[in-house]
Parts: structure tokens; C-alpha cells; sequence
């Protein structure tokens, strides 16, 4: 695949910076996982599938990589102090680790759907409680933390100090600030500074989530869990952490700090990759007030919000037209477009498997306008993974993949080698990387018998027009506009699209 300098925006940094890992041809990657006491929010599915893309385009690079994202399944509290997990068990009537089952499979089926790899590892928060506690440890030991009444606060201004003020880096905000926003949450008035966070949560009586340590029962924090994973799988220092906007801050402003403190000041990640926001209809997505659709019900079209179900890779596409960085709009007319142009997309891909060079000379013009359009389309994937600008490059070249099988182009400005160098090119970027489907491939028996009647239509045709039977001949052609099917007449015979 053509090849280039990788850059990528880091939010740390603010900036895009050319992409460097610590270990040569090795990466390692850490993205919060779902949260999972309910079904999977489409925001986040969007999420989920740019990192698949960036995970997909590192692979494709030659990189080995590791691929680390978490299930949340305790410690995530609700405004009023609740575990998230507890309140599910509760309202689904279930023991926490069958809810925590039943919305991990959950949001496995909704990821293969959309046609997502899994992380090279897929810890839970449960499973790793002795990290957990010894991070805690780790962080006391250090000066960064303090335990009250059997809860460990981490110590955000004593960290400030000896950190020169890099709590706040991440997201932007100023101590001063925080110290004005800060919410409290039940039970945890004990902290020194509104600042403070919990990384160990004394567990009441009645809290069903709850494991023996040094300080008493109780539950990890929810920024702990992440930082004591991306650690144990990835190391104290590694390359990519990624998450959705919304957790810049607290959790991943806090995830920084509790690396700092337990390892030392050149913890954590080095590139921090943030997806953005999904609307819908132009507003922001909320079951209160009905502007909301679930995966399932876009998939089968069993809401007011859509006109129809959409497939799963049609939905794919639409989120690949909006870079990761960028809000998203989800709406009926913007699927119905992309939906359109995948179809278009799928055809050209056809018609290109279709095509044979007929000895022409390498390096012809056509042969390297499909060589430089490619490469164009893959360095806009090295300019911080820019799907919508690659997809724009591509099609760009299915306007020439078009104009070549109906023979606007000629075949004879095409090397055999390069045609076959660029259908594996824009194969690899297409399915591979992007991730997308052939969904008319999946349907290839139909697709071969709908072929083969179609071929004995256009012979008819043909034979019509040798005849000069211009009657026979139009009826033919007008049966099949009728029905949807557009006949092209080219230089190599007649071509037939729907």
C-alpha cells in the first residue's frame, strides 16, 4: 500500500504531531470501553468504530499492535453516589454480573454488526480489583493520596505542586476553575478539597459491589480501573490512549494524575485521541425528550426518526463520511444519501473486478491517475486518519473506474500490472482499513443468478440491434428502465446498472 508519514492530533498537545512509538514497529493502544448496565448508545458505537478504523490503518502500516479496551462493570457512580452497576441490577431485577453479561453481548453483537474487530484484550474493571488496590497503595505511597473513614481520596493540589499545575493539561482547566464546578457526590464530603477524587470508596452496609483491602470493603473509583489496566497490559508508559470528548474530564484528566502518581512523572500516554459528539436531527441525542434511536431500531427501521432500516455497513459508511474529530449528524435524509452512495461505491467496486487490461503500456495516463488517486486517498488517512477526505479521493476514482468499463476511458492507458496493483490497493483501503463490507458480494448467489438473466436480456438486445429489430429493441430497454434497470451502451458492449 502506498506509504507516508503518519500524523495525528493530540489533544494533549493540541496539535497534529507525526506519530513516533515508543517501541519500533510496535504499538500500543488503550480506549475506554462501554459502561455496561444498558444497551449501547449510538454515540458511542460511533466512537467504537473510529477507533476500529485506526486500529484497522495502524495493522495495514505493518505495525504489531496491541489493542486494549475495558468493560466497565463497577465503580462508575451516578450523580446521587449509586453504583451504575447496582442501579441496573436493580431495575433489571438481576444480579450485577448478569446485567454486566447481559449488555457486554450485547454491545459484542451490535460491534460485529457494524462489522468491528475485537481488542487484542478486553479486561473488566471486576477482574482486576488487586491492580486496583495496588495502585492505591502505590499513589499513598507516593504522597498523592489520602485515606479517610475507609475511602482513598487522591489529592489534586499536592499533586498540582510537585507536578508544576499539570492537573487540568488534558481538558484545559485551571485548578481555580475546578474548584467552582466541583459537584458533590453522596457520601463523599469527607474530601479535603472539592478538587479531590475517590480512588477507593468505602461500601456501605447495603452495597452489593464491595471486596476486602488495607482500608476496609469497599469498590475502586472509576478513573482507577483504566489506569490500572492500559498499565498492566500496555506498561507504565505507552503510545495511544482514545475515548470519546466526553470523558477528557474527570476520567481521562484523572486517569493522567493516578498514572503520575503511582509510576512517575513520564506515565501514561503519549498521544490522546478524542472522538466527538453524535446529534441527531441537529440536536443532541436524549431519551427525554424522544430524539434518540437505538442501534436496533436503525438497523430494522422501527422508529419515527427513520423511513426505512438501514444495513449496518450503510451506517458504517455514513459515520466514515464525518472525520472522528468532527460532530456527526445523524438524520433520515443523510442516511438516505449515504446509502446512495454506497450502492454507487459497491457498483463501481464491480465494475472494476470486471475490468481486464488489454496489454496496455504502464504508466498510462489513466494507469497513473489511478495510481496517484490512490495514494492521494491513503495520505489522507496518514493526515490524522481523515476518513471522509479518503472516501472523497475514492470517489474520484470511481468516476474514472466508471468511465473505464463503459469506455469514455480507454483500457489501452492501463498497464495490466498497475490495474491489478490498484484493485488490491483500493480493495485493502476499501474492506480491510475502512472496514466496510461488499454487501453485494455477501449476496453473491443472487447477485450470479440476477447476472446471468440480466446477460441473457442484453444479448437479446444485441441481437435485436443486428437485426435492426429497433422496435423489439427499445421495448427491451424501456421494460428494463421501467423495473429500474439503466442500460449503457459502450465501446465493449452493453452494461446494465440499477
Amino acid at each position: 500500500m502506498p506509504s507516508s508519514e503518519l500524523r495525528l492530533y493530540n489533544s494533549l498537545s493540541r496539535e497534529k504531531e507525526v506519530f513516533e512509538p515508543l517501541v519500533e514497529g510496535h504499538v500500543g493502544m488503550y480506549v475506554c470501553g462501554p459502561t455496561v448496565y444498558n444497551p449501547v448508545h449510538l454515540g458511542n458505537c460511533r466512537t467504537f468504530v473510529s477507533f476500529d478504523v485506526i486500529y484497522r490503518y495502524l495493522l495495514a502500516k505493518g505495525y504489531k499492535v496491541r489493542y486494549v479496551r475495558n468493560i466497565t462493570d463497577v465503580g462508575h457512580l451516578t450523580d446521587d453516589g449509586e453504583d451504575r452497576m447496582s442501579r441496573g441490577a436493580r431495575l433489571e431485577q438481576l444480579e450485577p454480573m448478569e446485567v454486566a453479561q447481559k449488555f457486554a453481548n450485547q454491545f459484542h453483537d451490535v460491534m460485529r454488526t457494524l462489522n468491528a474487530l475485537p481488542p487484542s484484550i478486553e479486561p473488566r474493571a471486576t477482574g482486576h480489583i488487586i491492580e486496583q488496590i495496588e495502585m492505591v497503595r502505590e499513589i499513598l505511597n507516593h504522597g498523592y493520596a489520602y485515606e479517610v473513614n475507609g475511602s482513598v481520596y487522591f489529592d489534586v493540589e499536592t499533586y498540582n505542586a510537585a507536578n508544576d499545575d499539570r492537573y487540568g493539561e488534558l481538558s484545559g482547566r485551571r485548578i481555580d476553575e475546578l474548584l467552582a464546578e466541583s459537584r458533590e457526590l453522596r457520601a463523599q464530603g469527607e474530601k479535603r478539597s472539592p478538587s479531590d477524587f475517590a480512588i477507593w470508596m468505602n461500601a456501605s452496609p447495603e452495597h452489593i459491589l464491595r471486596w476486602d483491602s488495607p482500608w476496609g470493603a469497599g469498590f475502586p473509583g472509576w478513573h482507577l480501573e483504566c489506569s490500572a489496566m492500559s498499565t498492566k497490559y500496555l506498561g507504565a508508559q505507552f503510545d495511544i490512549h482514545g475515548g470519546g470528548n466526553d470523558l477528557k474530564f474527570p476520567h481521562h484528566e484523572n486517569e493522567i494524575a493516578q498514572n503520575v502518581g503511582a509510576c512517575g512523572s513520564a506515565a501514561g500516554a503519549r498521544y490522546w485521541l478524542h472522538t466527538n459528539m453524535l446529534l441527531m436531527n441537529g440536536r443532541k441525542m436524549s431519551k427525554s425528550d424522544g430524539n434518540t434511536i437505538s442501534p436496533e431500531e436503525l438497523f430494522s427501521g422501527d422508529s419515527p426518526h427513520v423511513s426505512e432500516g438501514y444495513s449496518p455497513m450503510v451506517v458504517r459508511f455514513f459515520m466514515l463520511q464525518s472525520h472522528y474529530r468532527s460532530t456527526m449528524d445523524l438524520s433520515d435524509e443523510a442516511l438516505q444519501a449515504a446509502k446512495k452512495g454506497y450502492a454507487r461505491l459497491l457498483e463501481s467496486w464491480a465494475n472494476l473486478q470486471a475490468l481486464e487490461a488489454k496489454g496496455g503500456a504502464q504508466n498510462g495516463t489513466v494507469g497513473k491517475e489511478l495510481t496517484e488517486g490512490l495514494a492521494a486517498a491513503y495520505a489522507e488517512m496518514d493526515d490524522d486518519f481523515n476518513t471522509p477526505r479518503a472516501l472523497a479521493r475514492v470517489f474520484e476514482l470511481v468516476t474514472r473506474i466508471n468511465a473505464l468499463q463503459g469506455g469514455q476511458l480507454s483500457l489501452e492507458e492501463v498497464g495490466a500490472e498497475e490495474l491489478v496493483q490498484f484493485r488490491d490497493g483500493l480493495g485493502t483501503l476499501l474492506f480491510s482499513i475502512l472496514g466496510l463490507e461488499d454487501e453485494a458480494g455477501a449476496a453473491g448467489a443472487e447477485r450470479e443468478a440476477l447476472d446471468r438473466v440480466m446477460q441473457i436480456v442484453l444479448d437479446l438486445r444485441q441481437q435485436a440491434r443486428a437485426d435492426k429489430d429497433w422496435g423489439l429493441s427499445d421495448r427491451l430497454r424501456d421494460a428494463l428502465a421501467g423495473a429500474g434497470v439503466t442500460v449503457k451502451d459502450g465501446k465493449e458492449g452493453a452494461s446494465w446498472s440499477i
